[in-house]
Formats: C-alpha cells, sequence, structure tokens
C-alpha cells in the first residue's frame, strides 16, 4: 500500500516512456525534464519497489521481472487515466453524458424528439432517456430526480418557486380519422356533428379532455357519450384504423401522425372552430445544476419553440 501511494501518475509515465525508448534521456526529453532528475525519479521508484526496475546497459536499458510486472500495470492505469481525461473533457463541454427527460405528447414528438436529434448528431455519445406521460407524472418524477426538465403542466398543488419554469406555448387539437370517413373532407364541420361518433379520447381530467368536454360546453351540446378512454398512441392508432372513431391530438402529434412515411392514412377533420388546451412550460428543478449535455438540450428546445 506504501507503493501504491507514493507512486504518481508522473512516475507511471516515465516507467513507460524509458520501456519505449530504452534510454533515460530520450524518456527525460519526452516528459520535458532533465535527464538528472529523470534519474532521481527512478531512482526514488526503485526505492520504493524495493528492486531495479531496469537493467542498465553501456547503450540501452531493458526491464527487469519487477519493471515487467510494473509496465503490465502501467499501460492499463495510464490507460485508464487517459479514457477519464476525454470523458472529463467531453462532459464538461456537453459532448458525452447522459439526458432524462420527460413531456406530455405533443411537444415530446414536436420539440424535444427533434432537439435531441439535433444535438445527437454533433454529439452522438450523448445518450438520452425519454419519458412521456401526464403532467403529474412528470413532475412527481422531476421532484424525485428521475429527470433534469420536463415540458408539462404544472399541477396547482405544487410551489412554483421551487423550479425554473420557461415559457412555451398552448396546444391547438386536431380530430384524426381514417381518410375514409363520413366527415373526412368536409369544410367548416360544426363540431355538434362529431358527437354521433365513436370517440378515442384521454382520460377524464386529462387537459386535453378537459379542453374538448370545455369546447361541447360553450356551444351548449352535451359531450360525447360512445367514449373509449386511452392515452396509448398505439390503441388510438389502432381504433383509427379499424374504425370511424374520433381521436382529440395535439397538432403537433396530428402532424406528425397525417404526414408521409407513416402509411396510417389517416386524416385531421377541417372544424369551424379551433380548441386550445392550456399552456405547457419547460420546468426544471431549481436547487440542481444542470449538466453541459442537459443544456444544450434545454436550448435547442427553447430555439424550436
Amino acid at each position: 500500500m506504501d507503493l501504491i501511494r507514493r507512486l504518481k501518475p508522473t512516475h507511471l509515465r516515465l516507467i513507460s516512456e524509458i520501456a519505449r525508448h530504452q534510454k533515460l534521456q530520450l524518456a527525460a526529453e519526452s516528459m520535458g525534464v532533465s535527464q538528472p532528475a529523470a534519474s532521481r525519479m527512478l531512482a526514488d521508484i526503485e526505492a520504493e519497489a524495493g528492486a531495479p526496475l531496469f537493467v542498465r546497459h553501456p547503450r540501452w536499458m531493458e526491464p527487469t521481472p519487477v519493471g515487467a510486472a510494473f509496465l503490465r500495470h502501467i499501460r492499463v492505469i495510464l490507460s485508464e487515466l487517459e479514457s477519464l481525461q476525454t470523458e472529463v473533457e467531453n462532459l464538461n463541454v456537453g459532448q458525452s453524458g447522459e439526458i432524462r427527460v420527460g413531456a406530455v405528447t405533443g411537444p415530446a414528438m414536436g420539440f424535444l424528439m427533434p432537439a435531441i436529434r439535433a444535438v445527437k448528431e454533433e454529439s452522438p455519445d450523448i445518450e438520452a432517456t425519454i419519458e412521456v406521460g401526464p403532467s403529474v407524472q412528470l413532475v412527481r418524477g422531476l421532484k424525485e430526480g428521475r429527470f433534469d426538465f420536463i415540458i408539462a403542466r404544472l399541477p396547482p398543488e405544487y410551489d412554483v418557486t421551487d423550479f425554473h419554469i420557461y415559457p412555451a406555448r398552448s396546444e391547438n387539437i386536431s380530430m384524426l380519422v381514417r381518410d375514409s370517413h363520413p366527415l373526412a373532407g368536409r369544410r367548416n364541420l360544426p363540431l355538434e356533428e362529431l358527437s354521433q361518433y365513436e370517440w378515442v379520447v384521454q382520460e377524464r381530467g386529462s387537459p386535453l379532455r378537459q379542453a374538448v368536454e370545455a369546447a361541447f360546453m360553450q356551444i351548449a351540446r352535451p359531450v360525447p357519450r360512445n367514449v373509449n378512454n386511452s392515452s396509448s398512441l398505439l390503441v388510438v392508432l389502432a381504433l383509427l384504423a379499424e374504425s370511424d372513431v374520433i381521436s382529440p391530438q395535439s397538432q403537433e402529434v396530428a402532424e406528425i401522425l397525417t404526414g408521409p412515411g407513416l402509411g396510417a392514412r389517416l386524416c385531421a377533420l377541417d372544424l369551424d372552430q379551433t380548441i386550445t388546451v392550456s399552456p405547457y412550460f419547460i420546468i426544471a428543478n431549481r436547487a440542481h445544476q444542470l449538466p453541459r449535455a442537459v443544456d444544450r438540450v434545454l436550448k435547442e428546445v427553447l430555439r424550436r419553440l
């Protein structure tokens, strides 16, 4: 243990350089020290080891068995130290690291995922974990330290002073149907005409569900009764593909699901009114310092809003 405590990275590098150059003078030059200083350093190491590390020939130096044992371990240690230095430098400049973020569905698909892709194109060593869920679940995870930041709505039971809150935006709702739906292609549809169809919509109490129900109440019409409750996009897509259900989704989600390449053959109904969900925010824990890689993603998200 005394030997382990006394050895320094400079000692390890000197031994490695002597073995590589086979001459003390060349090893000293490669390290930028004088030959007498290198000689004293080697003598100190050998005194601690209790045996010579090199056989001194007239024109070259050869490792002893003890020196060979040193070299086997030194090369591993120096390699790990170089890896450590590189990793620390990458973390400091945000070129690597782990990102843990959460978002409600719309901004997750519309802003968060594109922002992460953009950062990873420059820094592929960054590892991102993305969780999509309701705001209550996401804020709880942020408080527990499971997320670096989230994109969500802050429930009223939480104290806003506990968080850094960045303004984001409101969500408009699109009514998704399959392209063969009886209402597809019609212009300026009154909302009440949608109530006779089957719906698949997020659970009661969700901001999107509340906005849809409020829109029906504002025109003094009853909310749809034939409703399936689900926040799963897989369930939504399965029902849309097989039936004439109507699915309210955020505009960001609808644009992706009706875009080219998905093969879902969906479209958004053209309503005579706009339905808007309460705004979401980018929320970070005030007590936590964001790592550099996370800060890069956050700035990219803010740039895209």
